[in-house]
């Protein structure tokens, strides 16, 4: 038997289970409890931010069964002829539920004549019939559609979110994440709770013991290695062009997606600043960063190499990476660039 997904085993049950995501939860949690159930709703946001969850949290918390839940993947069931079978069916009545909930997953690829096929039953449902619609791409509904709805907006997990996500859940599978190494995870979900927790499991795969630091997560996924980023922020500090140039082609040469490479010398750029410039943010930079990475970072910032225009320079590069024939190209031009001599 397959090994379940951290996602599937974490995903939440309950309102309460959700995290971050307040502004849609409360609302829904409040017509509920009151009574007040509208006919159709629609969730917007990007992947992995639990739509489809909140979606049969809300359903269950109707009192809607298994049999009078319906969910539809309109990626592939976008046709008119599909939609109009889906009208038909809605107006056969619950087996043993007070409703019948239809989730409509990415909504946004129906057809244009299956919107039309669909928005009369969508404007005048039965009322024992509740609609919610999931998209992650809000714009390519049509306004005929969203005025209909009630719609909610899923927020991306900050950085700081996804990182206690990922801690938590490794908590209870028995591990314990080093900060960095939880901050790092958070950093390749890329806002995706879904994601998150797939790079955490992937980090458990190949743990050793029960104690993940950063390093086995590096290994574990393939990104860039922490001394690569500290070989480059170390010449940019001292001001050695040469060994900055050295630095970028070791991490290419040494197999780094360059892409979020860049991202993290932008954090650890970031990071060198905020301590030279805001004393007052050490403490949370500190737990942020775990011990290791912030005495290295304080070391970057106690030498005036590192300036807001050393920042600026490599945020030009992330603005130019995704346009370069060559990854690493940009990342050279930011260091010629800040070191324009002979």
């Amino acid at each position: 038997m397959a090994h379940q997904s951290l996602y599937r085993a974490y995903r939440p049950q309950t309102f309460s289970d959700v995290a971050g995501q307040d502004q849609v939860v409360k609302p829904l949690a409040e017509a509920v409890k009151a009574g007040k159930i509208g006919h159709a709703y629609l969730f917007a946001g990007s992947r992995g931010l639990g739509k489809t969850s909140v979606a049969r949290i809300f359903a269950k918390e109707i009192g809607c069964g298994e049999n009078d839940l319906y969910e539809i993947d309109a990626a592939s069931n976008n046709s008119v002829e599909d939609i109009r079978a889906l009208t038909e069916g809605v107006y056969t009545l619950p087996f043993a539920s007070p409703y019948k909930v239809y989730i409509l997953d990415e909504v946004h690829m129906l057809s244009k004549a299956a919107w039309n096929a669909f928005l009369k039953t969508l404007e005048e449902p039965p009322k024992y019939a509740v609609f919610v619609l999931a998209t992650t791409e809000l714009e390519k509904v049509p306004e005929t559609v969203q005025s209909r709805c009630q719609v909610f907006e899923f927020k991306k997990p900050t950085r700081k979110g996804a990182a206690e996500l990922v801690s938590h859940v490794a908590k209870k599978e028995g591990y314990t994440l080093d900060a960095d190494a939880s901050e790092l995870i958070a950093m390749l979900a890329e806002g995706s709770y879904r994601d998150a927790l797939s790079v955490l499991q992937k980090a458990l795969a190949g743990a050793e013991g029960k104690k993940l630091s950063r390093e086995a997560v590096e290994q574990a996924t393939g990104a860039p290695r922490q001394e690569q980023v500290h070989a480059l922020l170390s010449a940019l500090a001292a001001g050695e062009r040469g060994q900055a140039l050295t630095a970028v082609e070791a991490a290419a040469k040494g197999g780094a997606d360059m892409r979020l490479f860049l991202e993290l010398v932008l954090e650890a750029l970031r990071s060198t600043l905020l301590i030279r410039y805001a004393p007052d943010l050490r403490a949370s930079l500190a737990d942020e960063l775990g011990t290791d990475e912030f005495s290295a970072i304080e070391s970057f910032a106690k030498e005036k190499g590192i300036t807001h225009g050393t920042l600026l320079a490599f945020l030009v590069a992330s603005e130019r990476i995704r346009y370069a024939p060559i990854p690493s190209l940009p990342l050279e031009l930011a260091v010629l660039e800040l070191f324009p001599g002979e």
